[in-house]
């Protein structure tokens, strides 16, 4: 396969393998990658597993021709790629092994010779020129051994990215990306999600054209979905809305009890119902599906004083590769003395910023109508927002979405005609109950400003504690007028035709400009409500708390200049220049402070 016109792949297909490191379930088989860059000296990109010596050492002979590898490159020390290092080294005893220093340990440990007279060991930012082709190798310790770089070739702009991007599935097999990636990632890698997001910052700064992983195809158009899925699960954030119910059942009730919560959660509009019996299914599919949606209900029988051994390794599963920013609900099923709900919620004792129902339901060996009642309550909490979201089902008229207006952060929607926008604005004010009114105060230099002036309609979305980073990166540090904020995602609509957010809000309400009023560098609208709208009880985030839990800290240690006080971007020098534009946010110079020591 030719990934440019000096990169070749060489890698293999096993079709062999029936349990990826000895667990997971590969239907279609697996792909092991290796790669070569030709130049004036040639770099070998890793090596595969030890079932297909033969296989690769062929397709590096044949690529080459008569020529001889300068290098070989060790990214990672796992045996699928790395057990042909000691035959390549008896193979093509010229050329040298480039990794890095715990790299070379693990060979020590793994053949029993670190390479001593033909190493070269590489670190974060060392590069390694193959003549018209310069390798910058970037350090990537935890995704997901303690060894592994990635590396970058500057020339034809392609990222080799170790395990990272990389998919269950062989390359001669057709199959969509992102569910077999999607296991991958949470099964193998999920655990070192800070790590990941660690070299997703470092990946962008990158001019990246083409990501080569050593499994799976290789990347090479609309590269922005597959970053913002890995920086969506390594963040830890739902991938989507829906519930998973995932469940143990003995003689059937509790299989029943689901089978009833199913139906009801369906008829409450949400919007995706996966169910999983934990005996029977594939659990790594289970766990995935755990941490692509939002929410997940978890039910089971006490058994034996404890609970039944499947949920207990599947919220096992759970914990270790740090669950969180989910609600999560329990039933419970027990003929005495039922206690699997203490001890569900005890497993995830450690887990962070975890929202529980308020709605537990108790099934005393079957259901009755006290547990059924229980059920129906549940299937109502956690179907709240989706009800609320539904214009058929939705109370549109709900005003104490007006509680929810304090000095908090949001979402300001409109439309321009063509296309959506958002921006984030802390300056929303009720001014009068009666009527309601509301006062929204917007920069003039936002691109909103100019086209609520046209329009005089906006949506205001109340956004909730949860709301990650990544929202206000969206919302905040670009301008609507050259970005369409909402491409990637197909948001919901209010009667007005606007775009309310259908995640980390608690409401929103329509407005209608009734007046302005010429603050010099902002407008004030004020507006008359339309339409109001309650979707959960979350509490509201206030300014206080984005920038003391979710505005990254800025890493000011050992630097000299100023921090932006939105951002966090920090500029290195004496002096900060009077004109200067923050070039994540786009706010002024005003917006900075001087880093003290």
């Amino acid at each position: 396969m030719t990934i440019t016109n000096d990169i070749r792949y060489i890698g293999v297909n096993d079709h062999k393998v029936d349990l990826f490191e000895g667990q997971y379930v590969v239907p279609n088989g697996i792909s092991y990658n290796s790669y070569v860059i030709l130049d004036e000296k040639i770099a070998v990109m890793d090596t595969v597993d030890a079932g297909f010596t033969h296989e690769w050492l062929d397709n590096l002979q044949n690529t080459l021709g008569a020529r001889k590898p300068d290098y070989l490159i060790v990214q990672h020390m796992e045996p699928d790629h790395a057990a042909n290092i000691h035959n390549f080294a008896k193979a093509y005893p010229d050329a040298q092994i480039v990794s890095s220093s715990k790299a070379f340990v693990m060979m020590k440990n793994f053949f029993g010779t670190d390479f001593e007279d033909r190493r070269i060991v590489v670190g974060e930012g060392d590069t390694l020129s193959l003549g018209k082709h310069t390798l910058t190798f970037v350090t990537a310790p935890m995704v997901h051994w303690p060894e592994v770089i990635v590396t970058y070739d500057s020339t034809d702009k392609v990222l080799f990215s170790a395990d990272g991007f990389g998919k269950f599935g062989a390359l001669d097999v057709d199959e969509p990306w992102a569910d077999e990636a999607r296991r991958y990632y949470i099964g193998i890698v999920g655990k070192y999600g800070a790590q990941v997001q660690a070299l997703l910052k470092k990946a962008a700064g990158l001019d990246i054209e083409k990501i080569c992983p050593l499994h799976g195809p290789v990347l090479t158009e609309n590269l922005g979905y597959y970053l913002n899925l890995y920086n969506t699960w390594s963040s830890y954030q739902p991938e989507a809305e829906g519930i998973v119910i995932a469940y143990t059942s003995i003689y059937g009730n509790t299989r029943k009890a689901v089978q009833l919560l199913e139906e009801k959660l369906k008829a409450n509009g949400c919007p995706k119902v996966i169910v999983y019996d934990l005996a029977r299914c594939d659990m790594a599919e289970a766990v995935g599906d755990a941490f692509r949606y939002s929410k997940l209900v978890l039910a089971t029988t006490t058994y034996n004083a404890e609970i039944f051994p499947f949920m207990r390794e599947f919220i096992n599963h759970l914990t270790e590769r740090s669950f969180k920013n989910r609600t999560v609900a329990f039933i419970e099923n027990g003929s005495w003395a039922p206690v699997a709900t203490k001890i569900m919620k005890d497993m995830f004792a450690k887990s962070k910023n975890l929202t529980y129902a308020d709605n537990t339901v108790r099934i005393l060996s079957s259901l009755n109508d006290e547990s059924l009642a229980q059920l129906g309550a549940l299937a109502d909490e956690l179907c709240m927002e989706y009800l609320a979201q539904q214009s058929e089902t939705a109370n549109k008229n709900d005003l104490t979405a007006l509680f929810n207006i304090g000095y908090g952060l949001y979402v300001v929607t409109s439309n321009d005609g063509k296309k959506d926008n958002g921006l984030i604005v802390n300056t929303v004010t009720q001014v009068t109950n009666t009527p309601n009114r509301l006062a929204v105060t917007i920069n003039k230099e936002n691109y909103s400003h100019h086209v609520i002036r046209q329009t005089g309609r906006m949506n205001i979305n109340c956004l909730t504690e949860d709301a990650p980073f990544n929202v206000f990166e969206v919302f905040g540090f670009q301008s609507g007028r050259n970005v369409d904020k909402f491409a990637d995602c197909e948001p919901l609509r209010s009667d007005n035709g606007l775009v309310f957010l259908p995640r980390y809000i608690n409401s929103f309400l329509s407005l209608k400009v009734e007046q302005y009023i010429d603050l010099d560098t902002h407008g004030m609208f004020i507006c008359s409500v339309t339409e109001a709208r309650v979707l959960s009880d979350r509490p509201t985030m206030t300014y206080t708390y984005y920038q003391d839990n979710v505005k990254p800290k800025p890493e000011t240690e050992g630097k000299k200049g100023f921090v932006c006080k939105v951002c966090g971007y920090v500029y290195e020098g004496d002096e900060l220049p009077a004109d200067y534009i923050c070039p994540l946010c786009k706010h002024g110079a005003a917006d900075f402070e001087e880093i003290k020591e």
